[in-house]
């Protein structure tokens, strides 16, 4: 059972694992994420053992507060403390900025402020606003770890408490109140600003939402009433007028019109509802009145299931992280040594106290690790909402990873490839149409359908009826067992094919399937199904990418050859049974080779679980879409490219982003360690990097589809 929670005051990726490690202790919970970037935590417990409250104590325990509110509530409080915190980096400015003023006297050697004043305003800043850097401190160090808080406690506190030895002794040194006060100014505006940053770069889910209409109009006591969209009930009759929104998942009843359902496919040509047809929650229609009827609500529709993707991609690791977050593990007690061993060398070579005091907090205030802990998800949480704009609904950051290193993707044919709805072309005898009809009426696969939808008239009656995965079906017609399969299926039997028949259908790309009883074979029937539209331009645009393409079909072998040179597909694996395209799959990642499927179908979903990254298509089965890691929200191969385009612009960014963090932090340690940095510019370093790094991962909503 999973609960949610929002979590206030997060701003390093520390604040992360502490909060985990807090949450993974409640009893009864066994696994806890949190997201540093989204500032939100997911409990997974045991069923009927869900404690809210306990979760919230324990984060807490930490330091930090934790709520659980609906997404409007998450906005609105999310909204008063990024107040909150912008009125006490006002403050903190207005008692830093007298110190400011004062150094720059100091050149000159004159005291506009007295040494009291200036202790008193220091104080201030320190104990009062820097508060918050003591408790994340001690709450830290009680669980025998170390944070940002930590890094900022040590620096500030260090030069606070020389420049109040200094005051209250009367020493004659120079004081360094304006360093502290402005230190911790800097880095509660720059958490200020990240958070603002943040809550951009995050944003994709609000959008999300505030495509849901918030009423309905539905008919009640036989009348229309507007009822807010939460009261809708499966069976209800809604209506929606030109230019409104879809207010649920439904299907239409009365009317036709055109509906712009872009918000899901990220494509904005209109789609042609008719009775009978589905419609989407917030898509929009465009001429026509149309009166629909629910069919799914909650958290069953469509956008509420985009929505869980994206937050569950959102909160998932990429591979590539695990490197940012082991450093990050060491990376205070490390940053804590040198600046020990800057004190002590500047202190031993140079016998000057004061300097090595304010190279050792330069130290302690330039040492980041939050760009570091930030550099891959800001840009995994702006891809992630970026795909769900464009119809690519991405499960998990691996497969947005995996994506743009693919060796190889593997395409199923029917519904995939081509359009799914295969016709019968020929019937050779004619009359052999209406038993393998009969036959075909309740079978689902699609050539089956075509053949049952072939005949019009009335079907003979069947008993004994029996489907043989990937080879055909078998049944009593007329009180006689009739055979329905493959071409490979009947020879196997013992059958010899009429060549002279079955090769001109088979060159004209159609797939050939044979009647026949016990005794004989009774005919031949060819059923086509056209390439889709944009096939041949998504399988091009594959290519392009330097990727090997290779289609998976049941069909034999000619009528694969022919399907794949027109599609100009590079390979093809023809007479494959369902139950072996995962064991394909597998063959083409020999030799370390990553592979990616796309499928729509039941039968592929073990195919789509065996490769490296699984594309389903939205129009495909449950089952599929399940297996799957990316999601596309059209049947358009040209989809799987865009994908993939995604995924290698995610990473360049990743990469950037950690070559910034981390040339930050290998350049800006030395230079604070050997004296060139002034703790006040290390402060304002610090924040920048943060900033840099999540307005890096920013740009990336520059990205369109091709």
């Amino acid at each position: 059972m999973e609960t949610k929670l929002k979590i206030e005051g997060m701003h390093c990726v520390s604040c992360e694992s502490l909060i985990t490690n807090a949450l993974k202790q409640v009893p009864g919970v066994t696994d806890a994420t949190v997201s540093f970037v989204s500032s939100e935590a997911t409990v997974v417990s045991k069923e009927g053992q869900a404690h809210p409250d306990k979760y919230i104590t324990a984060v807490q325990s930490t330091g930090y507060n934790a709520y659980l509110l609906t997404e409007a509530e998450t906005a609105n409080t999310e909204e008063r403390y990024f107040k909150r915190q912008a009125i006490q980096v006002f403050l903190s400015a207005l008692f830093t900025l007298p110190l400011l003023i004062q150094m720059f006297f100091d050149f000159k050697g004159i005291t506009l402020i007295p040494l009291g004043v200036q202790f008193v305003l220091a104080s201030i800043v320190q104990l009062g606003f820097g508060w918050r850097f003591y408790v994340g401190s001690y709450l830290a160090l009680k669980r025998f770890t170390g944070n940002m808080d930590l890094l900022i406690g040590l620096g500030t506190t260090a030069a606070y408490l020389f420049s109040t030895i200094v005051f209250l002794f009367r020493l004659p040194l120079h004081v360094y109140f304006e360093a502290s006060a402005t230190i911790i100014t800097l880095v509660l505006l720059g958490r200020l600003l990240e958070m603002r940053t943040k809550r951009r770069a995050s944003g994709a889910i609000r959008e999300l939402l505030k495509l849901q209409p918030k009423m309905a109009r539905v008919k009640r006591d036989g009348e229309w009433q507007e009822v807010a969209v939460e009261e809708l009930q499966v069976g209800d009759l809604f209506q929606v007028r030109p230019g409104e929104k879809v207010p649920i998942d439904g299907e239409v009843v009365e009317g036709s019109s055109h509906v712009d359902e872009g918000m899901l496919t990220g494509e904005s040509k209109p789609i042609r509802k008719e009775a009978g047809m589905k419609l989407y929650g917030a898509t929009q229609n465009q001429e026509g009145a149309i009166v629909g009827r629910a069919i799914a609500i909650g958290h069953d529709t469509a956008l509420a299931a985009i929505i869980r993707l994206v937050e569950e991609a959102q909160s998932s690791r990429a591979p590539i992280q695990k490197l940012a977050d082991q450093i990050s593990a060491i990376f205070v007690p490390t940053v804590v040594f040198i600046a020990l061993v800057t004190f002590f060398a500047w202190w031993g070579f140079s016998h000057d106290f004061t300097s090595a005091l304010i190279n050792s907090v330069a130290v302690l205030v330039i040492a980041c690790p939050c760009a570091l802990g930030m550099a891959t998800p800001t840009v995994i949480m702006v891809s992630t909402g970026l795909g769900a704009k464009n119809g690519i609904l991405v499960k998990n950051a691996e497969a947005i990873q995996l994506a743009e290193k693919l060796d190889i993707i593997a395409i199923d044919k029917t519904g995939t490839l081509t359009e799914g709805k295969p016709v019968v072309t020929d019937a050779q005898p004619e009359s052999c149409l209406k038993i393998a009809a009969s036959l075909e009426e309740n079978s689902e696969h699609p050539i089956a359908q075509a053949i049952a939808q072939g005949f019009s008239g009335e079907k003979e009656s069947i008993t004994d009826f029996k489907a043989i995965s990937g080879k055909g079906v078998v049944g009593m017609v007329l009180g006689k067992k009739h055979y329905l399969g493959s071409i490979k299926w009947t020879e196997e039997r013992g059958f010899s094919i009429d060549r002279a028949v079955v090769t001109p259908l088979e060159e004209a790309k159609k797939t050939v399937v044979v009647l026949s009883d016990d005794e004989k074979i009774l005919g031949y029937l060819a059923v086509a199904d056209k390439i889709r539209t944009n096939s041949q331009e998504g399988v091009s645009r594959i290519r392009a990418l330097g990727i090997e393409t290779v289609m998976l079909t049941g069909d034999n072998k000619e009528t694969a050859q022919a399907i794949a040179r027109e599609a100009k597909i590079d390979s093809f694996r023809a007479e494959i049974l369902p139950s072996d395209k995962a064991e394909v799959v597998e063959q083409l990642k020999a030799g370390k080779k990553r592979v990616g499927m796309v499928g729509d179908g039941i039968n592929d979903a073990p195919a789509l679980a065996s490769a490296d990254v699984g594309f389903a298509m939205r129009t495909g089965s449950d089952i599929a879409i399940e297996a799957s890691d990316i999601t596309l929200m059209t049947n358009d191969l040209r989809s799987v490219a865009d994908a993939i385009y995604l995924s290698k612009a995610t990473f360049r960014k990743v990469r950037q982003n950690l070559f910034f963090a981390f040339i930050y932090n290998i350049v800006g340690i030395p230079v604070a360690a050997f004296g060139l940095l002034n703790p006040m510019i290390a402060g304002a370093a610090m924040a920048a990097s943060s900033i840099t790094v999540v307005s890096n991962a920013l740009l990336l909503k520059r990205w369109r589809k091709k």
